[in-house]
């Protein structure tokens, strides 16, 4: 999974505003390559929105030619219809990825928040704190748009899962790891 140089294309869904961010991958040493939004709320129409995700993340992959996109997985909610929005916003950006054949990694708000600041609760402040000293971001190229780093933390979340996998296998001691690998002991 590990190459030379990939970029990884994070993506934070919504309907109001989309966050994007782009990290580049050299020799396993990661670095800011772009961050930004994509403005929806000036648009009426949820289709329009739709379309214009679809749009705007086709160009994003043109452009910068990513390797893997790592995106927000919807969280539930209270309303029902936010979440369905919610879901085709993220579904359609998806969707412009795959028409671009890359593969896509999802991961939930906690499980980002959790990679990147070490609490599943942080404020989105939080987060775009520790990925400016994480990355060593200079604050001119810090944008106020926290849907931006919410974006770029996705595709930090799925660098650090991409250079330290979780273990398959625990053991609660000796026993259970016999037990769970029966052909790694000599009889």
């Amino acid at each position: 999974m590990i190459n030379k140089e990939r970029i990884i294309l994070g993506i934070d869904p919504g309907t109001q505003v989309m966050g994007y961010g782009l990290l580049k991958v050299i020799n396993n040493k990661p670095e800011l390559l772009a961050m930004g939004v994509i403005q929806l709320n000036k648009y009426d129409d949820h289709y329009l929105r739709l379309r214009r995700i679809f749009e705007r993340v086709i160009s994003i992959v043109e452009e910068y030619l990513p390797d893997e996109l790592a995106i927000e997985a919807p969280f539930f909610g209270k309303n029902v219809q936010s979440m369905l929005k919610l879901g085709r916003a993220q579904g359609v950006a998806m969707a412009a990825a795959l028409s671009r054949d890359i593969p896509i990694f999802e991961y939930a708000p906690l499980k980002i928040k959790m990679a990147i600041t070490g609490n599943g609760q942080a404020a989105k402040e939080q987060v775009a704190y520790m990925l400016q000293k994480y990355l060593r971001i200079p604050d001119e190229n810090m944008l106020p748009q926290l849907d931006a780093t919410d974006g770029l933390a996705a595709a930090v979340c799925h660098y650090f899962q991409t250079i330290n996998p979780t273990q398959e296998k625990k053991y609660n001691g000796w026993k259970d790891f016999i037990n769970k690998n029966p052909d790694k002991v000599k009889k």
